[in-house]
């Protein structure tokens, strides 16, 4: 019987002076309001609420937590405040802005200017439907990742890493910039310090080293979600997560299937970007923003009749796989 989530703070309740006016959303670490100040402006709200350690009663203001949860609740909670004083000391507008943060409730919320707009699943789900041979244009593609990355550089000079990058945390506003959401600072203390049986990461776009206690992490983590990103604007899909590639890796042969479609120096980038080894990726943003700024050496090479072949019979397998899959009733997602 799954657990049951926290109920989020009713319309109109009144919280630092801001008041609710409804949930935007809700995931495993806290929930995200629309509020307005006193002088009706409009702002995003988040409260750190994590359903693995914290109940809440609808119409309720206080979190319940049981008392052997009490120091892990405070431990992500110290997090979640010292990401908010920290992102607080950045300006960038590929950087979500947080205006003020503040304790209430026996939690912390953390508030942001509030965007209008679409994330970058949205936008891959809709291409994607459309059943094209290109999810985005690749000029597309780099002039996002561009802006994301001067961002992103940003946020490194800072001393600080985001550790969730994935396109539902890729924010595109109505006036075409793009910002990113959602940093994971408090959720990454909480997978190491929690004993969850299950880290609580998105497929696909957790760099290896997130999913081993004792390994650094540093810029080259959240490069491999970037690259893990362009990867889905590229395919429509996110790529295999890292337990998967680490038995068995098939992203060359993924990304072997869009030659042609995109450049090789694109399909180059994403392969150095999801380097299994930390070290064989790029070390630093500049490092990778220089590389995908590489416009004058694009190729795009054919794939050869063999190749085709060879690919076609993979598809075949494949296809096959997933047929008997689903007749033994082995095919549904964990």
């Amino acid at each position: 019987m799954s657990k049951i989530k926290p109920a989020p703070l009713p319309p109109d309740t009144v919280i630092g002076g801001y008041r609710v006016v409804r949930k935007l959303s809700s995931g495993g670490f806290g929930v995200v309001y629309l509020c307005v100040d006193t002088e009706g402006q409009q702002v995003a709200i988040k409260e750190y609420l994590p359903s693995s350690l914290a109940t809440r009663a609808p119409g309720e203001l206080l979190p319940q937590i049981t008392p052997e949860k009490l120091s892990l609740y405070r431990l992500g909670l110290k997090s979640f405040f010292e990401e908010g004083r920290s992102l607080a000391q950045i300006s960038h507008s590929s950087v979500v802005s947080v205006l003020n943060f503040f304790r209430e409730n026996e939690t912390v919320y953390m508030v942001m200017n509030f965007l209008d707009g679409d994330t970058l699943q949205d936008f891959v789900v809709t291409a994607r439907e459309l059943k094209q041979q290109k999810v985005f244009r690749e000029s597309t593609i780099r002039s996002l990742f561009d802006e994301i990355l001067r961002g992103l550089r940003i946020v490194h000079q800072h001393k600080m890493l985001h550790l969730d990058i994935k396109p539902a945390n890729i924010f595109v506003t109505d006036d075409n910039k793009a910002v990113l959401i959602d940093f994971g600072a408090a959720r990454e203390v909480l997978n190491k310090e929690g004993n969850f049986i299950r880290p609580m990461y998105t497929p696909g776009f957790a760099a290896p080293e997130m999913y081993k206690r004792d390994t650094t992490m540093g810029p080259w983590t959240d490069i491999y979600a970037i690259g893990a990103c362009i990867y889905a604007s590229m395919q429509g899909y996110p790529p295999n997560d890292a337990p998967q590639r680490q038995e068995k890796d098939r992203l060359g042969l993924a990304l072997s299937r869009l030659r042609g479609v995109y450049s090789d120096n694109l399909i180059e980038v994403v392969e150095w970007t999801m380097a299994l080894d930390p070290l064989a990726r790029p070390q630093s943003v500049f490092a990778l923003q220089k590389e995908l700024s590489r416009e004058d050496e694009r190729r795009y090479t054919k794939l050869t009749v063999a190749e085709k072949m060879r690919l076609q019979l993979d598809n075949i397998v494949s296809d096959t796989r997933k047929q008997v899959a689903k007749a033994t009733g082995f095919g549904g997602r964990k």
